[in-house]
Parts: structure tokens; C-alpha cells; sequence
């Protein structure tokens, strides 16, 4: 029995296979749902997303499930315990960027805001280097999300959380899982 096509940077470790057959551009909706993506996406700015994979339980029960309103009730003495937390990335400005957001999100329609983004027609990549880091869409979100006074995301953090949650379909034209994420 051979192997599925995948895309070339899922096959390097279990949890990357497993992340990408069963969750990345498959649909995320809801503003928790999407806030931890967000969330996760800007703490890996600057890292392996293989080490937040390897820590994203820990993150879950840090940021209490990445409950918008839980979050955004941290206060100093949470930013420390976090800052204190070895399991997961210990990154102040991150941290405090989480909690912010947080609060900017309490409003609701995190979720709706950044599906007006979605580009179901972008192109089918064929090879890795197919893929852009940031598109035009990615800037328009990133924008408007610090507009609203997100922080720590940028066109291309923007862009991975695309990827992430289904706005656009970057599995390769011979993935297995591409048809899955339309």
C-alpha cells in the first residue's frame, strides 16, 4: 500500500501529517475557534510551527481554551503565571498581544470579520514554491485587524491563519486532502 500524496512539508513528523490530513484549510468558524488560530499562528511568528503543535495543548489549558472572555479577564498576574509557563512559549510581547486581542475580539464577529476574506478562487499551487507568503488579501486582513487593535499580525501571520481555518486552499493540485477543503 503506498503512501497518500501530501503536501511536501507535512511529512517530516506525525503531528504535521496529523495536522495537515485531518485540520489545516479545512473550514474554522466561531470567534473561540478562530481566536485560538489567531492566536497560535502569531506565537509561532519567528518559530517551527511544529513547536507549537507540540505545545498546543499546553496553550489550551494556559489560555483557558482560548476562551475570548476568559482571555481578555487576564490580568498582570496572568501575564506572569504565562511568563512563568515552560509549556508553552514564553514570549511577553506575544502574551500580552493574546490578552489584548482578546479584549478587542469581546465584541464579537471575529469570525465573520475574517471570513469576508476568503478567496476560494485563488490558484491551485502545484509546488511549494507555489505558495505565496502574503497575498493582497492577507494585507486587506491584517490591516483591518490592527485597525481594530489587534496585534502581532501581520500580512504574513494573516495569510498562515488563511491557510489555517480555510479562507483560501493552499494543498498542492496532487494532495490528497485538497478536494476534502473545498
Amino acid at each position: 500500500m503506498t503512501e497518500p500524496v501530501r503536501c511536501g512539508w507535512a511529512g517530516s513528523a506525525p503531528e504535521y501529517i496529523a495536522y495537515h490530513d485531518d485540520e489545516w484549510g479545512r473550514r474554522v468558524e466561531g470567534d473561540d475557534l478562530v481566536f485560538e488560530r489567531l492566536t497560535l499562528e502569531a506565537f509561532q511568528s519567528g518559530l517551527s510551527w511544529i513547536t507549537i503543535l507540540r505545545k498546543r495543548e499546553n496553550f489550551r489549558a494556559a489560555f483557558a481554551g482560548f476562551s475570548i472572555p476568559a482571555v481578555a479577564a487576564f490580568g498582570p498576574a496572568d501575564v506572569e503565571r504565562l511568563m512563568g509557563d515552560a509549556g508553552i512559549v514564553r514570549n511577553r510581547a506575544k502574551i500580552e498581544a493574546a490578552v489584548a486581542n482578546a479584549r478587542v475580539a469581546l465584541d464579537g464577529g471575529l469570525s465573520e470579520l475574517v471570513w469576508r476574506y476568503a478567496d476560494p478562487g485563488s490558484p491551485i499551487p502545484k509546488t511549494l514554491a507555489d505558495v505565496p507568503a502574503q497575498t493582497p488579501g492577507s494585507k486587506a486582513l491584517a490591516k483591518e485587524l490592527r485597525a481594530r487593535g489587534f496585534r502581532f499580525v501581520g500580512p504574513t501571520t494573516a495569510y498562515a491563519l488563511m491557510q489555517a481555518i480555510g479562507l483560501v486552499n493552499d494543498h498542492l493540485a496532487d494532495c490528497w486532502v485538497r478536494d476534502a477543503c473545498r
